[in-house]
């Protein structure tokens, strides 16, 4: 293709309005058009790439077994109704009535759909185990869609549902995922992203991963472990304590602390630290804003998806009234008489010698020790993890979290939806019982837009070769020059005759103009004709990434080049 046909501008300068670099660069590149808010056009480069992508991840898919199959974007709410998310997921789910009078929904994630399209094939033990995928578009009505491709509200999507008749095909069935999933990320070119213990959100299930591409722009926190290599979201990080405390326990001393309610500010007015503090953080329940009471040690944040799932529902910051009988600022386990369900963290199991709250206005305790002050018998986990944690594997302080985005997602969804939605099968013995799911998610556009994040420079993307928009671009320095074009034109053509994808610039522009261009489509090997390379009878080849450039004789070049698309294809096999 030739650069002066390519519907799209390139800009020099990076767009006010973009918070990442791979936002700036493929809108500067002329990849994509912002529409609306989370709402973006795709021009011809970006489409070029996730077709690429998509492509790895057919084969990857239809490798084990995996048929591909579409599923509507709109669906009747009938059938979310069935599962129960119709009145369960809040806002994202974009609700609307057809000209019919007909409740409608967009598709945000395809579960329901999957068991209605095979709830009546699945009906004898025969028929297992198998899996069903698509790749389509979906609508997620964010709330707050940032970073371009990373985080929209319609987007590209493969998801995959596979039906079993035990938990332990699902498991092998699973580890089979695992495993192309990992194929597909080497292939398009992250062979650095790395699979998580996630929490399951309200997909369900019990067990699920995702993969993520470790980055500072990353909106997801993972722990990882710096001896055993543990790894999991924060979300769904496990909290352990070194917990012995071999001090004599003080005696429960109530002090005065005038207008001091933060724990820094108490810590800081009674002389000791926040480790040694126990806080109070409160919640309500949505469903009936009933209050629920954490307290941990006071230099630990809540983590607010374990809380959610121990108690069994969403939950908001509480808004404390004068009713309530929570004396806000002071809250503490002693003499603590509220309805409220009240929660201890683990990290304060075994401490002495703490300082909380006395429920009344302008007073702490010292010298708190759970069990003997609170008779707590009972904790949970529902900290965040931290740097320097223990892991949970190795029970070594080797924790360190970091930032990291989410490229895809595998779930163990069990019997989730084909319960709700009333799928059954009949065994070998005539018995009936619910066939037990998995689900297996990856964002096509946001996958593209991480590529990018990971392989760029200043100067614009570095596309992989597997999924780069084209593998050779050709630049004609002065194209007006007889010689240069000529040469130009026939390496082109030979290039495109022997079956690569070649972009070709012969604009009547300057050398810097051309560069800067070629610079931002990113594609992987770059040949360079103009009269100073002619004088030497040479065409210059060089890579996007700055790896090689090398001089070749221009009857070599075109065979060099595909020499070269061979070998930084075969880099990620």
């Amino acid at each position: 293709m030739k650069l002066e046909k390519l519907v799209g501008d390139r800009f020099k300068e990076r767009p006010s309005d973009c918070q990442t670099d791979s936002h700036a660069l493929m809108v500067r590149g002329g990849y994509m058009k912002y529409v609306a808010n989370g709402i973006y056009s795709s021009y011809m480069p970006l489409r070029r790439i996730t077709r690429k992508i998509e492509q790895i991840i057919r084969e990857e898919m239809d490798r084990i077994d995996g048929q591909e199959v579409q599923f509507p974007v709109a669906m009747p709410a009938s059938l979310w109704e069935e599962s129960g998310r119709y009145t369960s997921v809040g806002k994202e789910l974009l609700r609307f009535t057809d000209r019919n009078g007909s409740q409608m929904v967009l598709g945000m994630t395809h579960e329901e759909a999957a068991v209605q399209l095979v709830r009546d094939y699945g009906q004898s033990y025969g028929k297992y185990p198998f899996m069903i995928y698509q790749i389509q578009t979906k609508f997620r009505d964010e709330a707050r869609p940032r970073a371009g491709l990373i985080r929209v509200r319609e987007f590209t999507m493969k998801d995959g549902y596979s039906f079993h008749t035990s938990q332990e095909d699902l498991e092998q069935y699973y580890a089979k995922c695992h495993k192309a999933y990992e194929n597909i990320f080497r292939r398009t070119g992250v062979p650095e992203v790395i699979s998580v213990l996630s929490d399951s959100g309200m997909m369900g299930g019990n067990i699920s991963h995702e993969f993520m591409l470790l980055t500072p722009i990353g909106e997801d926190s993972i722990a990882i472990c710096q001896e055993c290599g543990y790894s999991a979201n924060m979300e769904a990080a496990e909290c352990l304590y070194d917990n012995r405390d071999n001090s004599e326990a003080e005696a429960l001393t109530k002090k005065a602390t005038p207008n001091v309610k933060s724990i820094e500010e108490v810590c800081g007015f009674l002389g000791s630290s926040a480790e040694k503090s126990c806080k109070a953080v409160v919640y309500q329940k949505n469903e009936d804003d009933a209050y629920v009471i954490v307290f941990l040690r006071g230099d630990l944040d809540v983590n607010e998806t374990k809380l959610r799932n121990f108690v069994g529902g969403e939950l908001h910051p509480a808004i404390i009234t004068e009713e309530s009988g929570i004396c806000a600022g002071f809250i503490g386990p002693v003499g603590l008489n509220v309805k409220a369900t009240v929660l201890y963290d683990r990290s304060l199991q075994g401490q002495k010698n703490l300082i909380c709250g006395a429920n009344e206005v302008d007073a702490h305790y010292m010298g708190f020790c759970p069990e003997r002050d609170a008779d707590v018998k009972e904790y949970g986990d529902f900290a965040k993890i931290a740097d320097g944690g223990i892991c949970p594997i190795c029970k070594k302080h080797a924790i360190k979290v970091s930032r990291g985005i989410e490229v895809g997602n595998i779930f163990q969804l069990g019997t989730k939806y084909t319960k709700t939605m009333g799928m059954t099968y009949l065994d070998e013995n005539g018995e009936s019982h619910y066939p037990i799911m998995g689900c297996y998610g990856i964002g096509v556009g946001r996958l593209a837009a991480s590529i990018c994040e990971a392989h760029h420079d200043d100067y614009g993307p570095i596309w992989p070769m597997p999924i780069a928009p084209w593998q050779v671009h050709i630049c004609a320095v002065r194209a007006d020059d007889a010689e240069v074009k000529k040469t130009a034109d026939e390496l082109y053509e030979k290039l495109e005759n022997m079956g690569a994808e070649v972009m070709y610039d012969d604009r009547d522009v300057s050398a810097g103009v051309m560069f800067s261009d070629a610079d931002l489509l990113g594609i992987p090997v770059r040949a360079v004709v103009s009269p100073r390379n002619l004088k030497e009878n040479c065409c210059e080849i060089s890579a996007r990434d700055k790896s090689f450039s090398i001089k070749v004789p221009v009857n070599e070049a075109a065979e060099k080049i595909m020499e070269l698309i061979k070998e930084l294809m075969e880099k990620y096999n």
